[in-house]
């Protein structure tokens, strides 16, 4: 086991800025709908706009959503596609819509996607947005179809995620990947916790099979932060589970907040003022080429909903 020096483990009503910013959330448990949302900063009609990708599932239907943000409205032109499993022939596909007289063309295979629980694919398929000949967008691993199905150009510079947000729901154990750097594969990210029987609560945080996050005593330690080393680079990390332990089981959700790059404690106020904490506000919609040339940091959002 790896752990961390910076340990903030927090038992009070104080809590980390980024999960009270996003402490409410629309999200019914009852309806058991996993669901993944990611947001991407794309250059499309001579403007930065964001594209909200929405990955949906549950027992009668699987889709995704691409919604592309308007810089002289507060019009979101949408784009949805319907994965139901026994429409084979929905799994590949063409839609054409229009943002700011801008056309705009979506292209998806999905017949061979490969899932592992999650409603957003790992491999083998490919959903692109193309604009101006363009591909703006290009999500999934058959990059050499997409760009042949489409007959379009690399856009010439990729589309930068912005922020990642998902629902899971389990018992003990939830999971999900992410991209902390954009050089290498993606992290497999597990939380187990064991909140019941005669033992305190505990929990455990690994990402790629590594537990870098030990909590023992959780029922006074249920909100806290720290920050870890994933391929050699800081990784800060928030969790929120008060509802796990003194709410109706599935009424609340745990939060868990992972940001790349040092905290504000341990880096230099020049760096940590690139970005600040609203780059993770789902609330920005348009960015100029300015910010996009900093990198906005990437922030992966987890609500992990515990159900009997």
């Amino acid at each position: 086991m790896a752990y961390n020096a910076t340990n903030k483990a927090q038992s009070s009503s104080s809590q980390p800025p980024l999960i009270q910013k996003l402490a409410d959330d629309p999200v019914n448990p009852k309806n058991t709908q996993s669901s993944v949302t990611c947001v991407y900063q794309s250059h499309i009609g001579e403007f930065w706009r964001n594209v909200t990708v929405i990955w949906t599932k549950n027992l009668m239907n699987h889709s995704v959503t691409l919604t592309v943000d308007s810089v002289e409205s507060d019009y979101h032109q949408t784009c949805k596609i319907d994965l139901k499993p026994w429409h084979f022939w929905a799994k590949k596909g063409y839609k054409t819509f229009e943002v700011d007289g801008n056309q705009l063309e979506a292209y998806w295979d999905l017949r061979s996607a490969k899932f592992s629980g999650s409603p957003e694919p790992f491999s083998d398929f490919y959903v692109a947005l193309v604009s101006e000949e363009e591909v703006v967008l290009l999500l999934g691993d058959y990059k050499k179809k997409a760009y042949k199905k489409t007959k379009s150009r690399p856009a010439l510079v990729d589309a930068l995620l912005f922020y990642k947000k998902e629902h899971v729901f389990g018992k003990k154990s939830f999971s999900t990947r992410a991209k902390f750097d954009q050089r290498k594969q993606d992290c497999d990210i597990v939380v187990e916790s064991s909140a019941t029987g005669p033992r305190d609560p505990e929990m455990w945080i690994s990402i790629d099979g590594l537990v870098l996050i030990h909590i023992k005593n959780l029922q006074w330690k249920f909100r806290g932060n720290e920050t870890v080393l994933v391929n050699k680079q800081p990784v800060q990390v928030f969790w929120d589970v008060h509802a796990w332990l003194f709410c109706q089981p599935g009424s609340g959700h745990g939060l868990f907040i992972f940001k790349p790059g040092a905290s504000e404690d341990d880096s230099d106020k020049e760096e940590s003022s690139v970005g600040g904490g609203s780059d993770c506000s789902d609330h920005s919609k348009y960015y100029s080429t300015l910010s996009y040339s900093k990198a906005s940091p990437f922030c992966l959002f987890l609500y992990a909903w515990k159900i009997e």
